[in-house]
């Protein structure tokens, strides 16, 4: 084999160190900026936060868009040239707007940010009410660990989905218990009967019966709702009211009692207890929309982001160094380990400002794309967009915007809504126009909603009547539509 060389010309795409930095930046929400934020300054002890009340404003004209590399400028690789050509002018003029202090509160506002005061949530999680519950149980201590271990093998609705024997194995190899599946299975009764009911089920009919034997004493349907769901729960489950009527001898008042006391029990125990209520889940908003007299104004949620600045005491190191007249080569490592902290340090402060100029540049283009929604809150107001129609407004690439569409909230006064909820495909009706596909699932749920329950609209008459609106729309649409929706199919929704 022999060997050969040749000349070849490649056309890449690299993306710099700054530019990665850049995404993961946008791709985190305001609710996580601030432990972000922090990660960086305790990596880099040149950058800090400021003092309260900090005034200093920022050169907005420093922001970094070639993407410069500090660690390209200043490698170190111990010879006497890089000692020899340290240059620290830049990095002690007291004027310089370089390492100008940074500021992420808008001055000329301070009547809106008033506005947006938001309370923190205080709570207990789901697994800390049932580990207080644990105190109330007559065991010993090895049993005590066994029940520790059963609540933590809970997963986030409250419900004991692993096997027994992998709990008992668990147990063994971990903390050098042995036990058995029947002295486990009896530790998982007793905690069926902590709060909130329904617990530690191994699956929806335990769950179910667990909190109806909790009203057994109530008798009447509540006893028949027990044998409905212990004989015939695939059948309820499939909305085959005929089959349980007849096996259990019920009339059409007896059965909707029996539905009554069925559909008011909780299927997701552990979600309604504490932070683990993903519903729930309270939300930072990224975004502010208020309506002043009819014309929209935007602002950032920066409440989360501390003002930052570079370190007064290395800027001090580096006139320090200045001011001496010997200057050896250990003292002229240690001005070169600075300047690169200095430089990482403004280089992340132009990051924070590139973030929040994209996600002010993608939120407000969204704002005046929607902005009959914004005004109105109606939905059937809202326009057809894509991220490719947000991306040409602001000359940004489809996948930014995408980061930002992806993990931001926006708060109006008609609630707080994630900038996903705004984009949507368009639909042509019979006149030609062109609507959001929002508009039309918008109208398909209100069509559902208003329908006799005991008579529901299948997908085939709403299609009809969605096209006598004037959509022109197929029934596997409808279909995927109300899917899309979380809309059960028409059988389903029959109620009695």
């Amino acid at each position: 084999m022999s060997l050969s060389q040749s000349l070849q010309q490649k056309l890449l795409q690299k993306l710099s160190p700054q530019q990665i930095q850049l995404m993961k930046l946008l791709q985190i929400p305001t609710a996580n900026i601030e432990e972000r934020i922090k990660e960086e300054i305790e990596e880099n002890p040149a950058l800090e936060a400021s003092e309260e009340g900090h005034n200093d404003d920022i050169d907005d004209t420093n922001t970094v868009d070639e993407f410069e590399t500090p660690e390209d400028d200043y490698e170190q690789d111990g010879s006497e040239e890089d000692y020899d050509s340290v240059d620290i002018s830049e990095y002690i003029n007291e004027g310089d707007d370089e390492v100008a202090d940074y500021k992420t509160r808008d001055d000329n506002y301070p009547e809106i940010d008033n506005k947006k005061t938001i309370p923190l949530k205080n709570e207990s999680s789901f697994f800390d009410v049932l580990n207080d519950q644990l105190a109330t149980l007559d065991v010993d201590e090895r049993q005590y660990k066994i029940a520790e271990q059963l609540v933590g093998s809970l997963d986030d609705d409250g419900y004991l989905r692993r096997e027994l024997s992998s709990i008992v194995d668990d147990l063994a190899f971990r903390q050098n218990i042995i036990t058995t599946e029947q002295e486990v299975e009896t530790l998982i009764k007793q905690i069926q009967q902590f709060d909130p009911p329904g617990v530690a089920a191994r699956d929806l009919q335990e769950c179910l019966l667990l909190q109806l034997y909790r009203k057994k004493n109530e008798g009447g349907s509540v006893e028949t709702a027990i044998k409905v769901l212990t004989k015939y729960f695939d059948e309820f489950t499939k909305k085959h009211y005929e089959k349980i009527q007849r096996g259990l001898d019920l009339n059409d008042k007896q059965l909707k009692e029996v539905i009554q006391q069925i559909i008011k029990l909780n299927p997701k125990p552990g979600g309604n207890v504490g932070s683990i209520n993903k519903a729930e889940n309270y939300i930072v908003p990224d975004f502010f929309i208020i309506n002043n007299a009819g014309k929209l104004e935007l602002s950032l949620n920066n409440r989360n982001a501390p003002d930052l600045r570079i370190s007064e005491g290395y800027k001090d190191m580096m006139k320090e160094y200045d001011k001496g007249s010997k200057k050896d080569k250990r003292q002229k490592e240690a001005v070169l380990f600075i300047k690169q902290k200095i430089d990482a340090a403004k280089w992340f402060i132009d990051m924070i400002k590139q973030r929040q100029h994209t996600l002010l540049s993608t939120m407000n283009a969204i704002m005046h794309h929607q902005e009959q929604f914004f005004l109105t809150g109606d939905e059937t107001e809202m326009r057809p967009m894509i991220l490719k129609d947000i991306a040409e407004k602001t000359d940004l690439d489809i996948s930014t915007v995408s980061r930002v569409a992806n993990s931001k909230f926006v708060q109006t006064e008609f609630g707080t809504y994630r900038l996903k909820f705004f984009f949507s495909e368009s639909l042509s009706t019979d006149s030609g126009e062109e609507v959001s596909t929002r508009e039309v699932k918008k109208i398909l749920s209100d069509l559902i909603e208003a329908e006799d329950k005991r008579k529901p609209l299948a997908d085939e008459t709403l299609t009809d009547m969605l096209n006598e609106k004037g959509y022109n729309i197929a029934r596997r649409t409808v279909a995927k539509y109300r899917e899309q929706l979380n809309i059960p199919v028409a059988r389903l929704r029959k109620e009695l």
